[in-house]
This record gives structure tokens, C-alpha cells and sequence, in this order.
């Protein structure tokens, strides 16, 4: 038997409530394989999971994603074997542990040319860019594209993404410190949305267009914004909030700022089922090839630093991922 060192929640609050405890791995069950894992990637909803936006049951892991190497499988499993490298993101609550039994159907293999932390970086966040530019809004070429919190991880993925899709893009970022990361990823303009002005700003970059699709992960601060920002017809797609849940409207608004199109997708739903999930996958991997998706490692945080790595992300301290090493 496996004894893994995992992060265990007895209670949700602030990043102090993440301890890390080691408990028994059994033998990975009828079609289950046995990780080690090597990389773990971190994302905001850890956060709003571990301070209780999105309350879980507990006790409770924490972490949605991870990359490791098959060292055992379980009774009927033949698509892996010991030694494969393989990237999950959606086998229930508990990347942050160093070893972990995984159903098959939740994996994917990861391929040569990409390396063990960037798949932990770029996978969960790179899946949630697929299904904003190919399936919420299929950005086109001549497009004008606004993301929010551009410098962040899925901010970054989604910028440069929409940009080598033809697409006019401008990002958004919480303090003039992080432009230069938001221009690197792909962005042709930055506006700072904590200044009060910032849809004015908007506007003057684009040359008086607004946005075909407004992608917002900040919610509170800005999704009243957001509407003002989208062109008649306009999709507004709420995926986060990092700043808290946005303001409650009333539906007729929406008729009022164009006919807009409002959405709070999810990256979930979009990979249900296993054949949504390899298909998905497929495409973020053929994006990285094609240079498409680019990732930039923020910080690294060691498996008994992930109460750090909360804080540093909640400070809005690290411009692009946080990478876990168990």
C-alpha cells in the first residue's frame, strides 16, 4: 500500500486551513490506474472552493488537475500501462496529493513534446480557453475580443489564442504592473479596468468598436462594464469571479445594451463525457503545436507551500501560472 502526502480541509476559510496529512493509498480498483503524480496545476477555483464562494463537503481535498506517471493499474484497464505520463482535470476533488488512484475515462496522455509542469500549467486552463474561442463564441478572424484579467493563466491562454485566430484583442488587468504581461500574451491593447474610466479606455483603443465577445472571469468589478463593451448582438461570456459574483440585472438590460447574448459556461459540462474530454484535448494539444497556446510559469510552490501559493494568487502577486511539485 501507497502512503500519499495529500492536502485535507477540515474546515473553509482563509489559506490557513490547508493542512497537509498523509493517508493510505490502496491499490488503484477495476478501471483505475495508480499515479505518482509530479506536477499539480493550480487554479482560482481551488480558491473559491478552499474560502467556501463554492462551499464543499467536509473533510475535503483540494485541486482539479494534475500530471503524473502510471505506477500501477487496476483490473481491466488496458489504454495505460506503468510508465505512461498521462494529465487529468476533472477526477473529483484532490490533485494536491503526491500519489492518487484516477478512473481511466478522466485521462489523457500527455504528449513528448510537452513537458510534465507545463501540462500542469496549460491543461485545465487551456481547456477552459478551447471551449470560450471554439464553442461559446468561435472567435473569427476581424473579430474585436475583450479579456479580462489578461495576464492571468487563462487569461494569457485565451488572449493569445483568440489573437492567432485573426481577432482584434484587447486585455484587461488589475494595475499597470501586469501590461507588459498581458501585451506579451498576445494582447494589441491594455486597459487597466481598477482605473474608473476603463470602458473609456476600451473604446479608444478599438477605434470606437466594441467587442463580438467580452470573456470575464472578474465578475464583480466588471461585468456592468462588460456589457457596456459588447457590440449589438454581442456575446458576454461570465466564466469566473475573482472578485466577487457579479451584480444582479435584471434580463431586459440585456435587450437594452444590443441584444446581447449572456452565458456562464463552464469547463465541466463542455468535457462530460470521455469522448468530449480526448476530443477537447486533442485540439489544446494541437493549439500548443501550432503555437497557438503558450504558457509562462508564474511561480513553483512545493506541495507544503500550497497555503503560500493561495495567498500569492489571492494577493494578485503572480503574473501567469502557479505550478504545485508534490
Amino acid at each position: 500500500m501507497t502512503t500519499a502526502r495529500i492536502v485535507s480541509l477540515s474546515e473553509l476559510g482563509n489559506a490557513d486551513v490547508i493542512q497537509l496529512i498523509d493517508k493510505e493509498l490502496p491499490a488503484p480498483g477495476k478501471g483505475e490506474v495508480q499515479l505518482r503524480q509530479t506536477a499539480i496545476g493550480f487554479n482560482f477555483i481551488d480558491v473559491y472552493q478552499r474560502s467556501g464562494v463554492y462551499p464543499l463537503e467536509l473533510p475535503t481535498g483540494l485541486g482539479h488537475e494534475a500530471v503524473g506517471v502510471v505506477e500501477a493499474v487496476g483490473e481491466g484497464v488496458t489504454r495505460f500501462k506503468v510508465g505512461d505520463r498521462v494529465v487529468y482535470m476533472n477526477a473529483g476533488i484532490g490533485a494536491y496529493a503526491s500519489a492518487r488512484n484516477v478512473a481511466v475515462d478522466k485521462l489523457v496522455s500527455v504528449p513528448d513534446n510537452v513537458s510534465d509542469e507545463v501540462a500542469a500549467a496549460v491543461f485545465f486552463k487551456a481547456m477552459t480557453a478551447q471551449y470560450l474561442v471554439q464553442k461559446t463564441y468561435k472567435v473569427k478572424s476581424g473579430d474585436v475580443v475583450l479579456v479580462h484579467a489578461a495576464a492571468g493563466g487563462v487569461g494569457q491562454i485565451l488572449s493569445g489564442w483568440a489573437k492567432s485566430l485573426g481577432a482584434f484583442v484587447v486585455g484587461t488587468v488589475g494595475s499597470e504592473t501586469k501590461f507588459a504581461a498581458a501585451k506579451e500574451a498576445g494582447c494589441d491593447a491594455v486597459v487597466d479596468y481598477s482605473k474608473p474610466n476603463w470602458v473609456e479606455e476600451f473604446m479608444k483603443v478599438t477605434g470606437g468598436r466594441k467587442a463580438n465577445v467580452v470573456y470575464d472571469s472578474v465578475a464583480k468589478t466588471t461585468f456592468l462594464g462588460s456589457l457596456d463593451c459588447a457590440a449589438p448582438f454581442g456575446t458576454v461570456a461570465l466564466f469566473g469571479a475573482a472578485s466577487g459574483p457579479a451584480p444582479e440585472i435584471q434580463p431586459d438590460i440585456l435587450n437594452k445594451k444590443g441584444c446581447l447574448f449572456l452565458t456562464r459556461p463552464s469547463v465541466f459540462p463542455h468535457n462530460a463525457t470521455p469522448e468530449l474530454l480526448q476530443e477537447n484535448a486533442r485540439a489544446v494539444f494541437d493549439a500548443i503545436a501550432q503555437g497557438r497556446v503558450k504558457v509562462q510559469i508564474g511561480a513553483r510552490f512545493k506541495l507544503e507551500e500550497a497555503a503560500q501559493a493561495h495567498k500569492a494568487a489571492e494577493g494578485r502577486k503572480v503574473v501567469g501560472a502557479i505550478v504545485i511539485t508534490p
